[in-house]
C-alpha cells in the first residue's frame, strides 16, 4: 500500500470550508427553525394560578338525617307509651308536641303556646336541650327512645335547624345521648 501524504490545504480550500461550517444568520423576520415556548409556558402558568386562587375550600360534613316519611313520625307499639316528640321551629321560637299533646311554655306540663319562646331575636338552645332531658326522663317507658321528628317554617335557615338538631342529641355534658335519631317533617 503506498502511504498517505497530508497535502496542505489552500487559503481558497480554508476559505470555503470556514463559511460553510459556520452558521448562517437568519433574518430577523424568519423564526430561525427554533420554536420559542417560553411566552406559552408564562400564559399556562398564570392560568394555572388564576384557577388554583378560584377555587373555593369547600368542607362537607355529613349529618345523618332522615327525610320526611309519608307515615309521619314513628311507628307505635300498642303494648308500649311512646314520647313520639316532634319540635316545630317557627320564628317566635321552638314548639314542642308529644303524644300526649303540645308542651306548655317553659316546658311545664301540657298546654298551648310556643315551649320556648325568642329572646333578643335568639333561639334559646339550652333551655331546648333541657327540655328534651326533662320529657325523655318523663317517663321509664321513654328512655329507649332516639327518635325525634324536627319541622321547620318556610323561610327558616339552615344553621337554626342544625343548632335544633345539636340540641337534642346531646345532654349538656355530652355523655348521654337524648335525641340522637332526626326525621325531618313537613310543616302543613
Amino acid at each position: 500500500m503506498a502511504q498517505q501524504v497530508d497535502v496542505p490545504l489552500s487559503p481558497a480550500q480554508r476559505s470555503r470550508i470556514r463559511r460553510l461550517s459556520q452558521p448562517a444568520e437568519h433574518d430577523p423576520t424568519e423564526a430561525g427553525g427554533e420554536l420559542n415556548i417560553i411566552p406559552f409556558l408564562d400564559i399556562i402558568t398564570n392560568v394555572l394560578m388564576f384557577v388554583l386562587a378560584t377555587i373555593p375550600a369547600v368542607f362537607t360534613v355529613t349529618i345523618e338525617s332522615n327525610p320526611p316519611s309519608l307515615g309521619g313520625g314513628q311507628t307505635r307499639r300498642p303494648d308500649k307509651p311512646t314520647l313520639n316528640l316532634a319540635m316545630l321551629i317557627v320564628n317566635d321560637g321552638i314548639s314542642l308536641k308529644a303524644a300526649g299533646g303540645n308542651i306548655a311554655p317553659g316546658c311545664d306540663g301540657p298546654g298551648p303556646g310556643i315551649t320556648i319562646a325568642r329572646k333578643d331575636e335568639q333561639y334559646d338552645w339550652m333551655m331546648l336541650k333541657t327540655c328534651a332531658k326533662k320529657l325523655k326522663e318523663a317517663s321509664p317507658d321513654f328512655k329507649e327512645e332516639t327518635t325525634i321528628q324536627i319541622l321547620a317554617e318556610p323561610g327558616t335557615d339552615y344553621q337554626t335547624v342544625i343548632n335544633a338538631m345539636d340540641a337534642v342529641r346531646q345532654t349538656e355534658d355530652g355523655n348521654d345521648f337524648l335525641f340522637p335519631d332526626v326525621n325531618f317533617g313537613v310543616a302543613k
